[in-house]
This record gives C-alpha cells, structure tokens and sequence, in this order.
C-alpha cells in the first residue's frame, strides 16, 4: 500500500475520537465490592429449614429482602446450630443495601 492509502484506511477504521464504545464492559463502574449470595448456602439453607417443617423459597429470598431477613430470624427461632450458622453467613449477604435498590450517593 501506498501511505497515503494507509493512513485513509485507518481512518476509516478507526472510531470517532468522541464517540462512546458499544461494548458494554467499556463503560462499567464497578462497586467497591460486589457481593452475590452464594447459591449452595442458600441451598443449605433451604434444606435445612425443611429438616425444621418450614417450607423456604429461594427464589423468594433473592428477590425480597423483607422474606429473606425473615426467614433468617425463623432460623435463630431453631435449636439448631449448622442452621443457625448458616443463617448467620446468609445475613451478610442480605443485609448489603447495595444489592437492594437503595440509591448509593457518591
């Protein structure tokens, strides 16, 4: 190629120097430190609340802080220590407001 037939073809390939990315990853802020509730201990937790008679959804506690910070006090309710335990690590987890839709100020 000629050089100037170099430098027209990076042009045309090269983005507008003010235009935004596509790729969604280009742009992401992240949290300080996103946390996820870990799915085998809610499983636990599920599993052992049914030892107990008492019927736990999962579904449930991923998408409603209110039933999920309510079953884990249930749980406190049991003379049951791996319950219990399991109870408090979950209560890390749903007692983060970041992953609740409460607005963060910056």
């Amino acid at each position: 190629m000629q050089p100037a037939a170099t430098s027209t073809f990076a042009a045309a390939i090269a983005p507008p120097p003010q235009q935004l990315s596509l790729d969604a990853s280009d742009e992401f802020e992240t949290l300080d430190a996103a946390s996820y509730c870990p799915t085998e201990l809610l499983g636990t937790f599920t599993l052992l609340m049914a030892g107990h008679g008492r019927c736990v959804s999962a579904a449930m506690m991923l998408g409603d802080r209110e039933y999920a910070m309510w079953q884990l006090a249930r749980a406190h309710t049991l003379a049951d220590d791996a319950l219990r335990l399991v109870a408090v690590r979950l209560f890390t987890y749903f007692d983060d407001p970041r992953g609740w839709g409460l607005s963060l100020q910056r």
